[in-house]
């Protein structure tokens, strides 16, 4: 993979995996109009500058949980962040060969019906039923924070996207816009990272990553300071607004891509 390749990649990877339009899916993307093959693995790795911006960014509020934890012995926030990671975690590690290797995962196809299809909910979310309000996801019961979890497995497949689900169905389950992206993204956490793991224990994955490591590094800064500008404006966005305006983004992106699809 060319520098610049890697540059366009680590932008979209920072700024699509916390603005709900799916990061898997443009990079899917990407890389079927580069021309170049879909290299999985490239982009598990350039996960070490997403979860560092989310690191950075709620650093604070980190902090805070584990004060809760250890200090005030309040583990209910940390009990829903960890019932809500573990139904993708544990479809997401059980099937990753298949999730790596089956082509249906880097379809462009795949990818254009996913946008299309939660861009139309992102559209009527605010329409459709919710349970009782929320304030923040400490506040979920954990049967709700379960609901949450189950539609981050949804995300797996790509053109979903992991913010877009897990904000949807914080959405559902109570949650004001920005009490939802707070959720989703402290529940993004512990799967970057779980991810980044399974890397670094795997030979072959080390291999690959001193193989590749300056498009690799050169990757995750940009991810880095991508992300980090993408999950601010995200939520000062969702503090006054809905979803609406990037369900349309997905709507018109999914046209445009099926209209170029069916030309090639």
């Amino acid at each position: 993979m060319s520098i610049l390749e890697a540059i366009v990649l680590g932008i979209i990877q920072g700024l699509t995996e916390f603005i709900p339009v799916s990061s898997s899916g443009h990079e899917v993307l990407a890389v079927h109009f580069f021309g170049a093959g879909h290299d999985h693995l490239f982009l598990e790795f350039i996960n070490a500058g997403t979860v560092l911006a989310l690191l950075i960014f709620f650093r604070k509020r980190i902090w805070s949980i584990l004060h809760d934890i250890f200090v005030k012995r309040n583990l209910r926030l940390a009990r829903n962040i960890i019932i809500s990671a573990v139904p993708a975690g544990v479809v997401g590690f059980t099937f990753a060969s298949v999730i790596e290797t089956n082509s249906f995962f880097s379809n462009p196809w795949v990818v254009s019906v996913m946008m299309l299809l939660v861009g139309i909910v992102m559209i009527v979310l605010e329409k459709l039923p919710r349970l009782s309000d929320k304030k923040d996801g400490e506040d979920l019961s954990g049967k709700r924070a379960l609901g949450v979890g189950l539609a981050q497995v949804i995300a797996l497949v790509p053109g979903t996207s992991r913010s877009g689900s897990t904000i949807i169905a914080g959405r559902l389950m109570g949650l004001s816009p920005a009490a939802a992206a707070e959720y989703s993204f402290l529940l993004s956490i512990p799967i970057m990272l779980g991810v980044l793991v399974k890397l670094a224990v795997k030979d072959s994955d080390r291999a690959y990553f001193f193989a590749n490591l300056s498009p690799i590094l050169v990757s995750n800064a940009f991810a880095l300071v991508s992300g980090l500008l993408a999950v601010g404006f995200l939520m000062r966005y969702l503090a006054k607004h809905d979803l609406k305006v990037f369900g349309w983004y997905r709507v018109g992106l999914a046209v445009v891509v099926m209209g170029v699809l069916l030309l090639q």
